[in-house]
């Protein structure tokens, strides 16, 4: 733990448990660690509300937790569930869940029981899908969420060092059978029908998968330090960069800024095809005028810049907010608006028409310190007689009251916390 992060000095750790092997030794192992700095842990499970067993299961667990005097909260997955993609569906029910138990709580850090046995098996899953290095590289150790980190302290340790440890402590588990459901692909590897290499190989795959992690770590050093030199990023939801800095540069930690540019202006949530990089990049640094397209995102030639810029026809639909309410919208914004507003508010982006309308009230775009082209793309808030607020703007209409606040925070933020190795 003390090689992995820092930490606050009286710790508070919320732990995710299934009460399988993995988890449960991870939630030991940490309240003793807690315990020993004046810290606290907080168990937490997952109801995915799956398995008619899973009630039972669960109830065991707490029975074990609160031998040991480990505080315990489960967390219900409810309403219908998909027929198809349910691992990947139900993976993302557990994160928001579990994060929104951090937000709630103020706890900062969030531990999952990954071994070094689901390194391998990352790795080898990502190696038969073609990914690229950044993905062979498997899980870091360290993942940022909107409200806590993920922390992954046992990538170095196997699995059976983990059972070990309970066995020691004499303390049962539960075996989850969609671990062996040969519906999965991890399934099928752990039950030999695979991909999986033999255990004398073992040892040189982790040692290549760690050497593959410290070379990503590097390239997200240096495509950092290139962000931070070479471009602007303003909280209404553009950037702006000088193309000559696309030609100075590494070709690589070129297309990888422009990737991420992409994700981060276009609310993306998953990067675009390289091949569609490489030709933004070959037009950018060419000579050829006009805008280009690509993730929902337009890159416009402006005074020897570079302005990056919603794409609006590819943007979220005009969403209504009540008093007192927040949305997450356009996957970049979260929006509030004040519990003493004086009533609902529709929040969408400005657009052509908003402009023309700010035009007809008096507010022509030139008392702006922005470019007038990107105008259009500005979250605005209208009600049911005009435009409210353009915040970026400067404008509010008068007698308004409480408006709205606009926090611009993608789902793939431009920067996030380097890839970590242990």
């Amino acid at each position: 733990m003390a090689s992995l992060a820092r930490f606050e000095t009286r710790p508070f750790i919320a732990v995710a448990v299934s009460g399988g092997p993995d988890s449960l030794a991870l939630a030991l192992l940490a309240d003793r660690w807690a315990r020993e700095r004046a810290g606290e842990v907080c168990a937490l499970t997952v109801d995915h509300q799956l398995r008619p067993e899973t009630a039972a299961e669960i109830r065991r667990l707490q029975a074990w937790l609160s031998a040991r005097a480990i505080r315990h909260e489960v967390l219900a997955w409810s309403g219908e569930k998909p027929t198809s993609g349910l691992q990947e569906a139900a993976r993302v029910a557990r994160y928001r869940l579990l994060a929104g138990w951090c937000r709630e709580q103020g706890c900062l850090h969030l531990l999952t029981a990954h071994h070094c046995d689901d390194q391998i098996e990352t790795h080898l899953i990502r190696r038969r899908a073609h990914s690229g290095p950044d993905g062979l590289a498997g899980m870091s150790a360290i993942r940022d969420l909107a409200d806590c980190r993920v922390l992954r302290p046992l990538l170095a340790f196997p699995k059976a060092r983990l059972v070990a440890f309970l066995d020691a402590e004499r303390q049962r588990f539960i075996a989850d059978p969609s671990n062996l459901n040969p519906a999965f692909e991890r399934a099928r590897l752990r039950r030999g029908e695979g991909i999986m290499p033999p255990a004398a190989e073992l040892s040189g795959l982790l040692a290549e998968i760690r050497r593959l992690g410290t070379r990503r770590a590097t390239r997200e050093h240096d495509l950092n330090a290139s962000l931070a030199q070479s471009l602007s990023l303003h909280p209404a939801g553009f950037a702006i960069f000088d193309p000559r800095v696309l030609s100075a540069m590494p070709h690589e930690i070129a297309e990888r800024m422009l990737s991420a540019l992409v994700a981060t202006i276009g609310g993306a949530c998953y990067p675009s095809r390289r091949e569609r990089i490489a030709r933004l990049h070959s037009m950018l640094v060419g000579a050829a005028k006009g805008a280009y397209t690509l993730g929902g995102c337009r890159f416009v030639r402006w005074r020897e810049r570079i302005l990056v810029v919603r794409e609006i026809a590819r943007a979220a639909k005009p969403a209504r907010l009540m008093p007192g309410e927040h949305i997450f919208w356009d996957r970049r914004f979260k929006v509030m608006l004040p519990a003493r507003a004086r009533n609902f508010l529709t929040i969408g982006h400005l657009g052509p028409a908003g402009v023309v309308q700010l035009n007809r009230l008096g507010v022509p775009g030139r008392q702006s310190p922005l470019p007038r082209l990107l105008l259009p793309t500005l979250p605005a808030a209208w009600d049911d007689n005009d435009i409210v607020t353009v915040p970026h703007m400067g404008y509010a209409r008068d007698g308004i009251g409480a408006g709205p606040h606009f926090i611009f925070r993608p789902v793939n933020p431009l920067s996030q916390a380097g890839f970590v190795v242990v």
